[in-house]
């Protein structure tokens, strides 16, 4: 029996529709949609979905579409036909389609879109005489040639955009719906001569050819760089593919009836409830978002075309309502006609994100938990972006449209190259540009924040921006933008490349010159929001803090308790690291414990005010870490200083000495690999004085604190140990310390002592070591470091290899160009070759290896203590996938730095909440399968 063939193409309009919003996978986010708002009888232009497998199939193929997949996509346009009544490529009444790219998440911006597809030469004449509009069907010709040209022949665009520029210039118009018919049909002619100059082919005439390549175009861009990127950057899976939808075209380029727009059925950077958006009449759906003119507000519809407003309205609202989620959506009014051409959920800012979610459950659209799961924890870092000092005395050099919120201050740089290229240099830097395209998204992701002299809130500025959650300020019409000099002019102000600027994404404003900015500050509906997420989660969240300071900070951002307390940092004080310095050079005993007499006190009173912030919440010390050459200069510092007071008139010989002892205990603390070396519990077992002062230090402040009515729960952690004698040592010297200070201080004082599991060894043998730690803290940057046998400090390079190794010949490791062909060996690929990581195992936790580790820690740990407190301390706790894994390990809490206690605490919210939902999956999964064998 022969196999059933599968079905590659979907048709919607008319009502009607094959597949419907549940089908992302297969149609795209965008045919899915256009599906099921075809079903549900909005009016959208008809058309068919070439599904995401024919994009695995084409890749699979070498890059060609199957013989029988072209018979049946003639076939699909033979339907087309009958269900608009015009014919492809017939003059007398043409069919023109859109080639629209789709993948099952949505990508904006970041794969290619062909326009006006099915004019040449004769259906160009055709469609002046059916629409007696010479100019339209003039100005969608060019606007064909030059997007055919750009996205399937690869030649740059910078090629037509130049002639195109030149003939408005000596036709004497500054916008191109001033251009005049007999101008654009010179245009035309002239961008056909580039197009045969630059392939040696000219343009294709036959509508089918124009048809089969603007496909494939458009399954290729699934690979180009931008999109590539951007998958990486949203950890989007490499393997999706997209789909393409052909669609039959409507025209808002028709007259000042017709229009193009783009609307929010909410403010997108505010979550007010207002349909938001903008539109521009006589034009096409590219001109508003490539920011070539600056719209107008749809607001302004109303008046213009009261009507199609109201009409707009109510199709936003339902839409919203259908998918209860915030819409985004595309149109295009046509000689009064509106055509909905997209909806998909509305990417929005974090601020608007929590208001929407918040106002949804209040309007009873959605559940709490459902608004908990609708926010990216990634996003919550725009809510703690910098806001220009309150106290900031300036003026405004240029005012645009404040795009995306915060603000941002950095040099000019003028291209997206340049930004990166400042940026690796730690040089923080704006991109200022006239518009940006998806080719600029490496330097806008390298930049501070993005100005751009054009374009409005629906521009690919502001879209990008508002996504990564960088300040941007668009259409800022002021600026006069000069590329070649690299510089910008504001009434006769001139600011060069390199110059500091400040930008408020949230007014517009542009500044000259470093403003002071100032950390926000959280309340109202995100502290609702969050008291939601709270109320989910069974994982608490502590931080990383080693000052009173941050400590305050971490509980204003909800920690409930502090999981890492360097103790380290505290010794580098302008007041303390000499007296630590001191003690380093100390030859023996009683004189290294002079100076940790003075130590102590300062210790000491820093312990007291974290105690003190934290309110009773648990507070885990480290005891010192670091190996002890890190406290004193290098020696190539030290033989400098020695150069130049030896080459003084008359040098110190006091000082000479002292530099002279100084060098040579660094040399004689030099080690090779100074990360398994003198640190941790060897150095505390070698100079057991040093971590008796550290305790005494926190027993006496938990003490002082406990005489004032504070609650304190000290937690004493002993950082690297890997043998069961290292910790059952360390934890007899620190309870006959603390032990003895609390009896004496009369007072009843509970504290723990645990340690870090962040070498192998201990993961393994952690029942030993759980005989004598009443806690264990992952240190999951040392577990990383030890288990890949990377360096923390030097492997960097390595990784951005490895994570990047997918642009490398598998065979000779050439480098592989656009088209997955090596340019050493000449083999070619017809998919992106795997990388050798995923992700960078020091912000994403390696669960196969480390994670492994964890679980052997964990079983073997509570085997013999089942009251163990196990949590994570390494900077993997502020990382959403991270905090999952540790949830489903059945970790009591997570810790990372304060600005990311609120990315965990939700990320922490959404792993129960998912859990909770897989359980109610499989059981009624293991329900059928009971019911199925019965």
């Amino acid at each position: 029996m022969a196999a059933k063939k599968s079905k590659n193409i979907y048709f919607f309009g008319g009502g009607r529709a094959d597949g419907n919003k549940d089908m992302k996978d297969l149609l795209g986010g965008k045919g899915a949609n256009l599906a099921e708002m075809a079903g549900l009888g909005i009016p959208v232009p008809p058309g068919f979905t070439i599904t995401t497998r024919m994009c695995h199939i084409y890749f699979k193929n070498r890059r060609r579409l199957p013989r029988q997949f072209l018979e049946d996509l003639h076939r699909a346009m033979a339907r087309l036909e009958r269900m608009t009544g015009k014919k492809f490529g017939n003059p007398s009444n043409p069919l023109l389609v859109s080639v629209r790219s789709g993948a099952p998440v949505s990508m904006p911006g970041m794969m290619d879109t062909i326009l006006n597809l099915g004019l040449n030469d004769r259906t160009v004449r055709g469609l002046e005489k059916l629409t007696g509009d010479r100019r339209f069907a003039l100005d969608s010709y060019r606007r064909l040639i030059m997007m055919f040209g750009d996205v399937v022949l690869r030649i740059p665009r910078e090629e037509f955009d130049k002639v195109f520029e030149g003939f408005k210039a000596r036709a004497g118009v500054k916008t191109d719906v001033e251009v005049p018919p007999d101008v654009l049909a010179d245009i035309v002619e002239e961008f056909k001569s580039i197009v045969q100059d630059k392939t040696g082919k000219p343009f294709p005439q036959n509508v089918y050819k124009q048809l089969e390549m603007a496909v494939a175009a458009v399954f290729l861009s699934w690979n180009n760089p931008r999109a590539i990127y951007y998958r990486k950057q949203n950890n989007i899976p490499d393997d999706m593919g997209t789909a393409v939808n052909v669609q039959t075209m409507v025209f808002g380029n028709m007259g000042d009836d017709s229009a193009t727009g783009v609307g929010f059925t909410r403010n997108p950077a505010t979550g007010e409830k207002e349909f938001y958006g903008e539109y521009l009449t006589n034009a096409q759906g590219e001109d508003v978002v490539a920011g070539v003119r600056t719209p107008k507000k749809i607001t302004a519809l109303k008046e213009e075309m009261p009507e199609v407003y109201r009409e707009l309205i109510k199709i936003a609202q339902r839409l919203e309502k259908h998918y209860r989620d915030m819409q985004d959506i595309e149109f295009t009014i046509e000689k009064g006609k509106l055509y909905l051409l997209q909806t998909r959920a509305g990417k929005r800012t974090a601020r608007a994100a929590v208001k929407i979610a918040v106002d949804m459950v209040k309007e009873r659209l959605i559940t709490r938990e459902e608004a908990v799961l609708r926010v990216d924890p990634h996003v919550l870092n725009q809510l703690l972006h910098p806001v220009i000092s309150i106290d900031a005395e300036y003026t405004p050099l240029a005012k645009g449209l404040g795009a995306s919120p915060g603000a941002a201050v950095g040099k000019v740089v003028f291209s997206a190259d340049a930004a990166v290229e400042w940026a690796a240099k730690g040089e923080p830097v704006i991109l200022v540009r006239k518009e940006t395209s998806p080719e600029d998204i490496h330097g806008m992701d390298a930049a501070q924040g993005i100005l751009t002299s054009r374009g409005g809130m629906t521009s690919h500025a502001a879209v990008v921006a508002r996504h990564m959650g960088k300040p941007c300020v668009v259409g800022c019409e002021e600026l006069e933008i000069d590329d070649n000099r690299k510089r910008f002019k504001v009434s006769g102000t001139i600011v060069n490349e390199g110059d500091f600027i400040t930008i408020d994404g949230s007014t517009g404003e542009v500044i000259l010159g470093q403003l002071p900015l100032e950390d926000p500050q959280i309340s109202g509906e995100f502290e609702e929001f969050m008291s939601w997420a709270d109320k989910f989660r069974k994982l608490r969240v502590r931080a990383n803090a080693d000052t009173p300071g941050d400590a305050r900070l971490a509980r204003e951002f909800g920690a409930e308790g502090i999981g890492l307390c360097r103790t380290e940092h505290m010794f580098f004080g302008e007041e303390r690291i000499g007296v630590m310095q001191a003690m380093i050079m100390a030859e023996t005993t009683s004189e290294r414990k002079k100076y940790l007499d003075q130590l102590e006190p300062m210790q000491a009173e820093d312990f007291e005010g974290i105690f003190e912030a934290m309110e009773g919440y648990p507070v885990t010390i480290r005891l010192l870490d670091p190996p002890l050459h890190e406290f004193l200069p290098t020696a190539e510092e030290i033989k400098k200083s020695i150069e130049e007071e030896e080459s003084k008139d008359n040098p110190d010989r006091d000082r000479l000495e002292q530099l002279r002892k100084l060098l040579a205990r660094t040399e004689e603390l030099k080690e090779f690999n100074p990360m398994l070396g003198l640190r941790g519990v060897r150095l505390g077992l070698l100079y057991p004085e040093v971590y008796q002062m550290q305790v005494r230090a926190i027993i006496k402040a938990a003490l002082r604190c406990r005489k004032r009515g504070i609650k304190v729960t000290p937690e004493i952690m002993i950082p690297l140990v890997g043998i069961e004698g290292e910790i059952s040592k360390m934890n007899e010297m620190v309870r006959y310390v603390a032990d003895a200070l609390v009896k004496e201080a009369g007072i009843k004082l509970e504290y723990k002592v645990g340690t870090m599991v962040e070498v192998p060894r201990a993961a393994l043998t952690a029942d030993e070591i759980a005989r004598h730690a009443e806690f264990f803290s992952f240190g999951t940057n040392d577990l990383t470091q030890t288990t890949f046998g990377f360096s923390r400090d030097d492997s960097a390079k390595i990784i951005k290899t490895y994570l990047e190794y997918s642009t490398r010949c598998e065979k000779c490791g050439g480098e592989l160009d656009e088209s997955f062909t090596c340019g050493t060996c000449g083999g070619t690929y017809s998919m992106k070759p795997a990388p050798i990581l995923d992700t960078d195992p020091f912000q994403t936790l390696d669960v196969s290896g480390v994670g492994e580790l964890m679980k052997i820690a964990i079983e073997k740990g509570r085997s013999v203590r089942r009251d163990l407190k196990l949590g994570i301390c390494g900077e993997h706790g502020g990382d959403p996938a991270s905090v999952e894994y540790c949830h489903n390990l059945g970790l009591e809490y997570v810790s990372c730095s304060p600005y990311r206690v609120p990315i965990a605490r939700l990320a922490a919210a959404q792993a129960t909440i998912r859990a909770k939902q897989k359980a109610r999956q499989d059981k009624k999964t293991s329900k059928k399968k009971r019911k199925k064998r019965a």
